[in-house]
């Protein structure tokens, strides 16, 4: 079974790529906004807040070759916390 929907790649897009350290072959755009930033702390990227403001910029997740699995695993979470809002 073919599992192209883990893979999304726009490298005509004026930022891509927009984080350093992925190879540009595997770069996934899939998650160009991360459904897990939402999670604040909990997300498990790599990210620092400034001023109040979560800062993603060196965070890979979203954009490496397993991020579609590591994502859906959060998923849950998220739903969770959006259904209690």
């Amino acid at each position: 079974m073919s599992e192209n929907y883990k893979f999304v790649q726009n490298s005509k897009c004026e930022y891509f790529p927009c984080h350093k350290g992925v190879d540009k072959e595997k770069f996934n755009c899939l998650f160009c906004f991360c459904p897990l930033y939402m999670l604040g702390k909990d997300c498990g990227g790599n990210f620092v807040y400034n001023n109040g403001i979560k800062d993603c910029s060196n965070c890979t997740i979203p954009h490496d070759e397993n991020g579609y699995e590591y994502i859906m695993s959060k998923m849950e979470l998220v739903i969770k916390i959006g259904s209690e809002r």
